[in-house]
């Protein structure tokens, strides 16, 4: 098992080829010079895409991009290590705010993709790996909550368009959002309102219970968790 890796390592010579190394092959930057899994959210504004290189980010920055909301977490990696130096060379805002591509989104995540949205600079992109599952949950967020889209309409960023498979575990994201239209519906709430959707989150919404009864198909999860790898 490798040892992990930490700042201090990063600083070295040999922990910068190490970074590179796990961005390029272990998190498999390398397929990302082929698949280029990049979308405008909002015109001008937000972009959704995958784990950025340096390279992808002086180019970013060179677009205009003030801030880069790294979905992954802060978990100590080479490609997060990377990419934080590469933001502050370039003068780049950073921000992590970590979402789950294979669990119910929680009442803690929902509530915070409206402050993240709301507090940070734009013109600004947001990533997750791949930019299929975790990039697609908050582009459906912002689309509803900054832009007045209805969020079935907003569910579109949740498509296999984008990488995004229902099928698999992280459909659960999808199931989650079903709960709340089914609830919707009976209760004569608005797929456009955003205190409606609240006001189901925090007195309606079990995130534990969505997961345990979200079930996917054999070969969706297998595409997921055994080919696509989803974090």
């Amino acid at each position: 098992m490798p040892k992990p890796f930490t700042r201090e390592e990063f600083e070295t010579p040999a922990g910068r080829k190490r970074a590179w190394r796990a961005l390029m092959l272990g998190d498999h930057g390398f397929l990302r010079k082929i698949y280029n899994n990049t979308h405008e959210v909002a015109k001008g504004k937000l972009w959704r895409t995958y784990q950025p290189s340096p390279q992808d980010l002086k180019r970013w920055k060179d677009r205009g991009i003030k801030t880069v909301v790294n979905l992954r977490g802060d978990r100590p990696s080479g490609f997060l290590f990377l990419e934080e130096d590469a933001c502050e060379k370039l003068g780049i805002d950073f921000v992590s705010f970590r979402a789950f591509s294979r669990d119910a989104p929680s009442k803690e995540i929902l509530h915070g993709a409206q402050k993240l949205f709301n507090d940070i600079t734009y013109p600004a992109i947001m990533h997750c790996k791949s930019g299929a599952d975790r990039a697609g949950l908050m582009s459906v967020l912002y689309l509803f909550y900054n832009e007045g889209v209805p969020l079935d309409e907003a569910m579109e960023q949740l498509s296999f368009r984008y990488g995004h498979v229902k099928q698999g575990k992280t459909g659960v994201i999808d199931y989650a959002f079903q709960q709340y239209f089914d609830y919707a519906k009976a209760n004569k709430k608005s797929l456009s309102s955003v205190t409606d959707f609240f006001e189901w989150v925090d007195h309606h919404y079990d995130p534990k219970a969505t997961k345990e009864s979200f079930l996917g198909s054999w070969w969706g999860n297998f595409l997921t968790e055994k080919v696509l790898r989803r974090e």
